[in-house]
């Protein structure tokens, strides 16, 4: 099995779309609408970073990122998600290896640092922590995790793209 990522393309879309609904079909704390944030960000060309990943010729992964803001003024920070992967093919590495080079992609653009809502457990192998002084609307503490790049992290709320609020 070879395993490529690389940039999405246009002919990735619908894929991706299929993707997005089954990784998401039975998560906990989903609502869903993963899907539409994805075609929203796209719609509102807000998606700084979007890659696949690709096995032998079959889209199976997918991840974004897209900028956030602070009520601090902090800039240049982005925000990660959504990361999918198809479900037989879950656990076997290829959300590691998409965060990996999302992660390193934004590095290399100068990104300040990128920031989250998800399980500590899986984020925190990766250098995110929840930091003090920072918090978005009704995301407990433990979930809102950051990762700087920098010497210093934002505080107050965290507003991600309003394509993060999409229902279809």
């Amino acid at each position: 099995m070879t395993l490529i990522i690389r940039k999405e393309k246009q002919s990735d879309f619908d894929e991706i779309s299929n993707i997005t609904k089954s990784a998401f079909e039975n998560h906990p704390y989903s609502r869903n609408t993963e899907h539409f944030i994805i075609r929203a960000l796209r719609a509102a060309n807000a998606m700084t970073v979007s890659l696949v990943a690709e096995s032998d010729g079959e889209v199976v992964g997918h991840i974004a990122f897209s900028p956030v803001s602070f009520s601090d003024g902090s800039e240049g920070w982005y925000g990660l998600g959504p990361v999918s992967v198809v479900p037989r093919r879950q656990r076997q590495g290829i959300g590691i290896k998409l965060v990996n080079e999302g992660l390193k992609l934004l590095k290399g653009m100068d990104a300040k640092g990128c920031v989250l809502v998800g399980d500590p457990n899986y984020y925190e192998r990766f250098g995110f922590r929840s930091p003090v002084g920072l918090s978005h609307e009704g995301v407990p503490q433990e979930n809102l995790l950051t990762l700087s790049f920098c010497s210093s992290i934002p505080a107050g709320t965290v507003q991600f793209h309003h394509a993060f609020w999409a229902t279809e």
